[in-house]
């Protein structure tokens, strides 16, 4: 089987479950070294769905599994001194980092306490914190290293919640977040580009994840479904296949862009 990735670093965050251990274990299986990083490298252990789905005790260890060289790495995306110090860490293993998935992410609270003129101040920071800002932080402690090697591949996630608005307002913390990431995104390429450097992100729509699958099974999966052309809830596969496109060698031309990944979805 080619392996694209043969020789290269890969950093994931937010990769101790869900999509990021999704994300991770793609870049694995296209030859790449991967760096687990994750607030809580056990998270998964929350879910009994997202636990289920593990063949190894963390993510790091089903990387291994697949021939690859692992780190695990516990940081909060949003602290950037334990970021930075983790960053520094693959460097100090592996000497280079070559694709960087900014996966880590998530909201608070219910839509009906999210809503756009009524989401609590504190809260509202704690979820531009979590996704705007841990990606703005990843990415500005990965930059230094792609560029002195004149190369690399960073992938961002906003969600379809950062392209459109939930119709009552609701969860108005995390689509704007997930938008913000959007135009950070398209900046980031432009400084980026004359070092070689491909910046993209993905925007996912109705991913099944382990956890999301309860979910979704609670507010009917048909319902949900009648609304994606495709007429099918996404797979977290669905997503690494693309992550695993924009990190290798065939989208060397492609940056700056937004891909959504959701079927089809519409409002």
């Amino acid at each position: 089987m080619e392996k694209p990735l043969e020789g290269k670093v890969a950093l994931v965050t937010g990769a101790g479950r869900g999509l990021g251990r999704a994300y991770a274990l793609q870049l694995a299986r296209m030859g790449a070294d991967v760096a687990v990083l994750d607030v809580n490298l056990k998270s998964f252990e929350e879910y009994e769905a997202e636990k289920s789905q593990m063949t190894g005790s963390s993510t790091a260890d089903e990387v291994a599994a697949l021939g690859r060289r692992a780190l695990s790495l516990e940081a909060d995306v949003a602290d950037r001194a334990a970021l930075e110090r983790a960053i520094a860490e693959v460097l100090d293993n592996w000497q280079r980092i070559d694709v960087a998935v900014c996966n880590a992410g998530g909201g608070l609270g219910a839509p009906a306490e999210t809503k756009a003129s009524e989401t609590a101040p504190e809260l509202f920071d704690a979820v531009l914190q979590r996704n705007l800002y841990g990606t703005v932080n990843t990415c500005a402690l990965v930059a230094p290293t792609m560029k002195a090697q004149r190369s690399g591949k960073i992938i961002t996630v906003s969600s379809q919640a950062g392209r459109r608005a939930s119709v009552d307002g609701g969860y108005a913390h995390y689509g704007t977040a997930k938008a913000g990431i959007i135009m950070y995104t398209r900046y980031l390429a432009q400084e980026l580009g004359p070092f070689g450097i491909n910046v993209n992100c993905i925007a996912p729509g109705y991913i099944g994840t382990g956890r999301l699958n309860v979910m979704f099974e609670r507010a009917g999966v048909d319902r949900i479904a009648s609304s994606v052309a495709l007429r099918r809830i996404g797979t977290p596969e669905d997503c690494a296949k693309v992550v695993g496109f924009l990190a290798g060698p065939d989208s060397d031309y492609v940056t700056g862009t937004v891909i959504p990944i959701d079927g089809g979805s519409t409002p």
